[in-house]
């Protein structure tokens, strides 16, 4: 038995009007400071001050959530008992913002605790809105939250279906102020969490539409968007890739290029997008070196992006090369050696790479999981740039 879960997504100009329809007395707001200063957060404020519902910001969220932002932010929540929780920013306020209310409705669990193994029946109180800033994890239509333990430096992988957010609003206007690099970095996350949705051994036929869509759109679109930030057709459609691959990732779950990404964001503090983009077409390249099966529905997204050869690994070698020639056009390092990491160091913390990547439960879902040794084999050949050949 399966479940596909799924909020409502308001998309499209003026997406932001759907505020007005919403029922409810107070809404608690969770985003970054940044986001505040853009000046962004005022477009949501001035629907729910037409709608006459009273607001309170938690403006505390940072690039990668600390479970010790997010009790502060459960506190904050307890006292301010909203009707709505709106995360609104990227993907850590929209992962910050559906923690925040797994705590509104269990105050009693710590952070890192926020998972299936409890129930949270956080809708006898509040609602949870998703309103994106980037285009990039797709935290708007899946249950996943992804927080840092600063103590131990480790990213921990939590939530539960429960935590779906009721509502998704894409509006253009809040992402046309990106800038290129952000959303180089968080397009490359789009096209990483497609193409492993689609490949993952937890995908079903429901997931792989979205996901597939979603990847032929965000290579189509994300450098249009990278070149003119003004191009209102690509953000719009990169924000509904961005979208469609988190829904079918959350649906089915992600792979390698994550598990990799993760690890190496985690230990030298590089933005998500830009490590699992990174990992993509290495962790692809050892995939299709023992899969079949996956080297065939790798063609498949080949094929359905126009990418055509005469056999499925040829296919598969394309779409590789396609990331690639992407990447190095949006300016997006192509190798750890790229992200100005220093050797001697990154061989220091191979151990706590390799342990990472190798607790990940997005590694598991692989097409082919690999052991320490191929992943010390695959950080290494990442860091040279070197194309996979085992």
């Amino acid at each position: 038995m399966y479940n596909f879960v799924c909020p409502l997504i308001v998309y499209g100009d003026n997406s932001l009007d759907y505020i007005a329809q919403i029922k409810g007395n107070k809404a608690f707001i969770v985003t970054d400071k940044n986001i505040v200063k853009l000046g962004l957060i005022k477009h949501v404020t001035d629907q729910l001050d037409a709608k006459k519902i009273k607001w309170e910001i938690f403006d505390e969220v940072e690039a990668e959530p600390s479970t010790d932002t997010i009790r502060k932010g459960g506190v904050a929540v307890g006292k301010y008992q909203p009707d709505w929780v709106i995360g609104v920013g990227g993907g850590s306020c929209m992962d910050a913002a559906k923690a925040v209310i797994l705590l509104l409705a269990r105050p009693e669990l710590k952070p890192e605790e926020l998972s299936i193994n409890f129930d949270f029946n956080f809708r006898e109180k509040a609602r949870l809105m998703a309103i994106p800033t980037t285009s990039g994890t797709g935290s708007e239509a899946s249950w996943a939250i992804v927080l840092t333990d600063t103590k131990d430096n480790y990213k921990i992988g939590l939530g539960t279906p429960e935590d779906m957010p009721d509502v998704a609003i894409l509006d253009p206007v809040m992402v046309m102020g990106m800038p290129p690099q952000v959303t180089a970095d968080t397009g490359m996350d789009v096209i990483c969490q497609a193409i492993e949705a689609y490949i993952s051994s937890w995908g079903t036929s429901l997931t792989a539409g979205p996901a597939l869509i979603a990847t032929r759109l965000a290579l189509e679109y994300l450098p249009r968007a990278y070149k003119d930030g003004n191009d209102v057709d690509a953000r719009r459609e990169m924000m509904n890739a961005a979208m469609m691959g988190g829904l079918s990732g959350s649906n089915s779950m992600f792979g390698l290029g994550h598990g990799t990404g993760h690890a190496l964001g985690a230990i030298f503090h590089i933005p998500h997008g830009r490590t699992v983009g990174l990992f993509l077409p290495y962790t692809l390249e050892y995939i299709i070196n023992d899969s079949e099966e996956a080297t065939t529905k790798i063609a498949e997204i080949a094929r359905y992006c126009g990418l055509i050869a005469e056999s499925d690994k040829e296919c598969a070698k394309a779409l590789i090369a396609k990331i690639r020639a992407l990447a190095k056009e949006i300016k997006q390092p192509l190798s750890v050696k790229d992200c100005g990491i220093d050797k001697a160091k990154y061989e220091k913390e191979m151990p706590g790479l390799i342990s990472r990547a190798l607790n990940e439960i997005m590694t598991m879902t692989a097409p082919r999981v690999p052991g320490t040794e191929d992943l010390d084999k695959l950080f290494r050949y990442a860091y040279e740039g070197k194309s996979i050949d085992f």
